[in-house]
C-alpha cells in the first residue's frame, strides 16, 4: 500500500495489544507530511463535552494533554474549558488568527456501526461535529481523529448519553499517548 493510500483513512482496534503504536505510526505519517508541505503550527482541537459520557471523548484528549503543549504543538478543548457546539465557531477563527499557518487535528467522538465500536479512525480532511445529533456546525480540521464510542442509527443523542465511560477512556489513552509519543519523536 503506498503512503498516500494509507493516509486516507486507518483504524485502530483500541483492544489491541499495538493500538499506542498503531495509532502513533499512522499519526506520525500525516503530522510529518503537514510539517514537509510547510505547515508551522499543529493545532489539536479536542472537540466535546464532559456533559455526555458518549461525547467526552475530547475533552478527555484534551485534559490529559493540556500540559504538553507549545514549540509549535498547541491544543484546545479540556474538561474545563471544551471545545462545543457553542464556542465551535469561535474556536475556528482563533485559531485562523492567532497561528501561523496552522494544521489541524479534529479529535471527536462518533457513533458508527455495531462492528466498528472500540476503533479509532484517523484521516485526511475536515469533520461536521454534530453531524450525528443533527447538529448544524462549521467543518474544521486538515485531518481527523474519531472515536466510535458507540453505534448508531436510532436516538442517538441518548446513545451518545449511555455509552460506557470505560471505552471512552481506553480511547482518550491511546489517542494521548500516542500523540505524546509523536510529539517527542518531532522534537527530538
Amino acid at each position: 500500500m503506498s503512503v498516500k493510500a494509507a493516509l486516507k483513512q486507518q483504524y485502530v482496534d483500541i483492544k489491541s495489544s499495538e493500538a499506542v503504536q498503531f495509532f502513533s505510526e499512522a499519526l506520525s505519517m500525516h503530522i510529518r507530511k503537514a510539517l514537509a508541505e510547510g505547515f508551522k503550527t499543529i493545532v489539536y482541537v479536542c472537540i466535546g463535552t464532559d456533559r455526555s459520557t458518549g461525547d467526552s471523548l475530547g475533552p478527555l484528549v484534551g485534559y490529559k494533554l493540556q500540559d504538553n503543549g507549545g514549540r509549535n504543538f498547541y491544543f484546545h478543548g479540556t474538561l474545563k474549558n471544551p471545545v462545543h457546539a457553542k464556542n465551535l465557531a469561535d474556536t475556528v477563527n482563533l485559531i485562523e488568527t492567532k497561528y501561523e499557518n496552522p494544521f489541524v487535528v479534529a479529535i471527536d467522538a462518533c457513533l458508527g456501526q455495531t462492528e466498528h465500536v472500540g476503533y479509532i479512525s484517523i484521516g485526511e480532511g475536515a469533520i461536521k461535529p454534530g453531524s450525528g445529533v443533527n447538529k448544524d456546525l462549521p467543518a474544521i480540521g486538515n485531518m481527523f481523529i474519531t472515536g466510535i464510542v458507540n453505534y448508531g442509527g436510532f436516538m442517538d443523542f441518548l446513545v451518545l448519553q449511555n455509552t460506557r465511560l470505560c471505552v471512552v477512556m481506553d480511547m482518550a489513552d491511546i489517542i494521548s499517548k500516542g500523540i505524546k509519543r509523536v510529539m517527542w519523536e518531532i522534537r527530538n
